[in-house]
């Protein structure tokens, strides 16, 4: 190559084509755009990030303000997480998931998203297909673009419960395919597969050789008796081809403490940390110290905010379902509900008549002050995700609005 060309092709492009294909957390986006117009003194109602509304359990802070004042926490500590931390998350992982695995597989990381990310760009190499049934949460097809990979949505709709079926899935497959994504319960519909089908999914997936990744985050948040659970322990045919996600941040109400980690085969974990040691080192000792008392600590918090967010999720699914063009099937996990409005697109709503879920999003929010993430951001137009993880007060106002609002549709 000349070096006018090479000077050229460096001067016409300021962001890596790799970085500009990402797209913005669009749950994010919207929670950022939400209090921005707070701030600005609009009394906007926020449906649009998955945070619980709850504080970090006092036992959980306190754990933290001991570790702050202990030097040995203000020093760097091991890549892979502090050891205590990890033997913490194999005990916690046989107790709720009855898996059993050493502390030398987990690597404890910043936040579920790099659990994510560090999983995908150990296993992939370019060209490599990842398997995602869809509705998806937001991060996964692009965290598998950027550690080379080519996502496959598999959409399963209302009419199935937003649950992926084995047909589905074997239609999907390609030579190619390496990876299949599988969480449960589902961030963004809150679906959560019963034993019998994670088994038969996970069956399925050993048959074809492939690697089950598998998010966990949501495992103490399910209702109406709906048990949760891990495709590990339900097929455990999978062998030594399973990666387990999980974190404290949905559990404990600690999103802002930045505590994931991935669980997986010791050659799969070593090359993460190999990874990690560069691009982050350990997460911050005293958030690690806190996950530890989260991790090992009784599970009553948890089970009074699960309190509140069922009543939430009654109370939500009730009033969505009374808007007419609205149906949202009942979630049985996570906190958050999945609503088809595909019967109000094209009809007058305010003067306009939004012609996708996004255009929606965006009048609800300009119209009736009230923060959702449209469909795209999870896969196809049509649904709208809210969040139930907010106080009673403003989602009864919320919802109020929305009811007021979307019911002055118009043919």
């Amino acid at each position: 190559m000349s070096a006018e060309l090479t000077a050229d092709h460096g001067a016409g492009r300021r962001i890596s084509a790799r970085i500009a294909a990402i797209a913005e957390s669009a749950t994010l986006a919207v929670d950022a755009k939400a209090k921005a117009l707070k701030a600005a003194g609009r009394p906007v109602i926020g449906f649009g990030a998955g945070e619980p509304d709850f504080p970090t359990p006092d036992y959980i802070v306190e754990a933290a303000i001991a570790a702050a004042r202990q030097p040995k926490y203000h020093r760097y500590s091991p890549a892979a997480g502090l050891p205590e931390l990890k033997a913490a998350i194999v005990a916690k992982t046989l107790r709720d998931s009855g898996y059993s695995a050493e502390p030398a597989q987990v690597v404890v990381t910043n936040g579920g998203k790099q659990a994510v990310y560090e999983s995908f760009a150990t296993l992939l190499d370019p060209g490599d297909e990842v398997i995602i049934p869809t509705p998806y949460w937001t991060t996964y097809p692009e965290a598998i673009r950027l550690a080379g990979g080519v996502p496959v949505e598999v959409f399963a709709g209302p009419e199935q419960g937003y649950l992926v079926t084995v047909d589905q899935l074997e239609a999907a497959v390609t030579p190619r395919s390496k990876v299949l994504l599988f969480v449960s319960p589902s961030n963004p519909t809150g679906a959560v597969y019963s034993a019998e089908q994670t088994r038969e999914i996970g069956l399925w997936a050993a048959s074809k050789g492939l690697w089950v990744i598998t998010d966990e985050i949501y495992e103490h948040l399910t209702y109406d008796g709906v048990p949760f659970t891990s495709i590990a322990t339900a097929a455990p045919e999978l062998g030594d081809k399973v990666v387990i996600l999980n974190g404290v941040a949905k559990t404990y109400a600690m999103t802002g403490w930045r505590v994931g980690w991935m669980i997986a085969p010791a050659d799969v974990a070593k090359a993460a940390t190999n990874m990690q040691s560069h691009a982050t080192s350990n997460v911050a000792n005293v958030s690690q110290m806190a996950a530890l008392a989260a991790v090992s600590g009784p599970l009553t918090a948890v089970e009074e905010m699960k309190v509140a967010f069922d009543r939430r999720r009654k109370a939500m699914v009730q009033a969505l379902n009374a808007i007419d063009g609205v149906q949202c099937p009942t979630p049985h996990g996570a906190f958050y509900a999945y609503a088809d409005v595909r019967g109000l697109l094209g009809r007058e709503i305010g003067g306009i008549r939004p012609a996708t879920s996004a255009e929606l999003a965006a009048l609800i929010l300009d119209k009736a002050e009230v923060a959702v993430v449209p469909g795209e951001a999870f896969g196809p137009s049509g649904y709208l995700r809210l969040s139930y993880a907010l106080g009673d007060d403003d989602l009864a106002t919320g919802v109020g609005r929305l009811q007021e609002f979307l019911g002055t549709a118009k043919a």
